[in-house]
């Protein structure tokens, strides 16, 4: 009864909020009396990266309105700086995983959101096709270039090399990031609580900046164009600024993400993994937050779910995301048919009276 006398700002805020903490507090009894599997344990931390994705893809996406296809581009980029980070921490004597990954993702996230300003500011100053390319181009070239990337650390410092690993001039070293191969060797410190800390700042993040002033120009912008620069709104600086919050999101997911694994390959920032979380985003809801962590767990866990049925996985996998895709405007369009019927039914008496008078 409490909830409903909140705005519907605030509600929708609150009920984000209690998605995540009741997810959490949800599997955390569950993992605890057994009824995880250690395969579907092994997935609630991608759960909360591709959330944290999700989030910050909807920023630019949904909020800004705004469509980019490059997302996995600047998770890859935060992924393979919160590697190198790491490492050098590591080396350098720091134990703390705590320390480790707050650290990386930290320095992941502001590598990730200087390159979206950097690319933004020409970017962001083209709309709709022509964005999206421009995106979508500048993920695989972020892909290509870390396929050529060999990076290595030993006592002497950093070194770096776009030739090959034997090129690195390290001695007794490590070696962080190893061209095609990726990011070898990587300490496995992500865990489910760290992503859900991640989760809810992603999500405050995000909302904050919504229910703010610029939040509030951004979707001026998004709304109407026209009508924001006719009343002083700087267009392509609050559409910078989605793209460079959203950018610098994705690259501390991609932390997250890298940090969950021995070993990651530019390979795996394709142009799949950038529609993957769009579809999230257009799953869940354009705009709509809770929607698209709901959507974004859903289908990261649905796969794994359909693993008994090996052979058909990925066929049922694709029905179930037509059926939710369809079923709500099949909803819609019969609620306006209906609206359409009742009108009609209203109006035939009176019409046919109308009628009978003018043949008088």
């Amino acid at each position: 009864m409490g909830i409903k006398i909140l705005n519907p700002q605030t509600r929708s805020t609150v009920i984000t909020y209690a998605i995540v903490v009741a997810a959490f507090i949800a599997v955390t009894v569950l993992d605890g009396l057994g009824f995880i599997s250690n395969s579907l344990s092994g997935q609630l931390v991608p759960i909360c990266a591709y959330v944290c994705l999700a989030v910050s893809l909807n920023l630019v996406v949904g909020v800004s309105g705004e469509l980019s296809l490059g997302h996995a581009g600047f998770m890859s980029v935060g992924a393979f700086t919160g590697v190198v980070v790491a490492g050098m921490l590591a080396r350098a004597g720091v134990e703390s995983e705590l320390a480790l990954f707050a650290l990386s993702a930290a320095v992941g996230a502001v590598a990730a959101g200087v390159i979206g300003f950097l690319v933004g500011i020409p970017v962001m100053r083209l709309r709709g096709d022509y964005l999206a390319i421009v995106t979508l181009a500048f993920g695989e070239i972020i892909k290509n270039l870390l396929n050529n990337f060999y990076v290595g650390v030993d006592d002497a410092g950093l070194h770096f090399s776009m030739t090959d690993s034997s090129s690195l001039g390290m001695t007794q070293g490590t070696i962080l990031i190893n061209g095609p191969k990726g990011a070898v060797g990587i300490d496995k410190i992500s865990t489910f609580v760290l992503g859900i800390v991640l989760v809810l700042i992603t999500v405050a993040v995000v909302l904050n900046l919504m229910h703010s002033r610029d939040g509030r120009a951004i979707m001026a912008v998004r709304d109407n164009r026209i009508a924001a620069e006719s009343v002083g709104i700087n267009v392509t600086k609050y559409r910078l600024m989605a793209f460079t919050v959203a950018s610098a999101l994705a690259g501390a997911a991609g932390v997250l993400y890298a940090m969950n694994y021995s070993t990651i390959t530019p390979s795996q920032f394709d142009f799949n993994q950038s529609i993957l979380i769009l579809v999230y985003v257009v799953l869940g809801g354009m705009g709509n937050i809770w929607g698209s962590i709901v959507s974004a767990a859903f289908l990261t866990v649905l796969p794994e779910l359909l693993r008994p049925i090996n052979d058909y996985r990925m066929l049922l996998y694709a029905v179930v995301l037509i059926l939710v895709m369809v079923v709500p405007h099949l909803k819609v369009y019969r609620r306006v048919a209906d609206a359409l019927r009742s009108r009609l039914a209203h109006r035939g008496p009176a019409a046919a009276t109308e009628g009978g008078e003018a043949d008088e």
